[in-house]
């Protein structure tokens, strides 16, 4: 069996199981439509979590706050539909990663789940600047900035460890991320 490419693992669905064969409703497979891709390529996350450090400073430094805006709907796009939709996963899958010619791969889930940490903190920052809290909305601004920049130059997923410790205890259910419970099953 061949290891999938770097576009397979960074676009391809989730393996089926059983229950993703089940008839979908309206003609449309709503499973495929918010798909998330399981593994991903580590180096195209890294490189997507640097674009958002780069896009989240530059809010910062200007405080632009349309800026909050743009990296909340990254976030939702990318936790939602996978790297399918968002320009900047987009961006990193299709044109940055292929010309480091590296792969290595990891399982999806904890990165999606990590993906709507992103989320709901850059919503928040967004909400909290709409309602002229700007100081509050700028240290969290600076938190996922902060968490992002351990993803992109240090290879930690602040996320994806906060995903373990909570699948350790029982509150994620194993079969989310069966490679995440097995060892034997992560690859190198």
């Amino acid at each position: 069996m061949s290891k999938p490419t770097d576009a397979q693992a960074s676009t391809a669905p989730a393996a089926s199981t059983p229950s993703d064969s089940a008839p979908s409703t309206g003609g449309i497979d709503w499973r495929r439509v918010f798909a998330f891709p399981n593994p991903v390529n580590e180096y195209a996350a890294r490189i997507t979590a640097a674009l958002v450090v780069a896009l989240s400073a530059v809010t910062l430094m200007t405080g632009f706050g349309w800026g909050l805006a743009v990296i909340a709907a990254g976030f939702w796009l990318r936790v939602l539909f996978g790297p399918r939709i968002s320009p900047l996963a987009q961006l990193s899958v299709k044109v940055l990663t292929p010309r480091l010619g590296r792969t290595r791969l990891v399982p999806g889930p904890p990165k999606r789940f990590a993906q709507g940490i992103g989320a709901a903190v850059s919503t928040a920052a967004a909400v909290l600047l709409a309602a002229g809290l700007a100081p509050a909305a700028w240290v969290l601004l600076a938190v996922l900035i902060a968490a992002a920049s351990l993803e992109a130059f240090a290879g930690f997923c602040l996320g994806c460890t906060i995903f373990g410790f909570l699948q350790r205890r029982g509150l994620i259910p194993a079969d989310v991320c069966e490679a995440c419970n097995n060892i034997s099953l992560r690859g190198a």
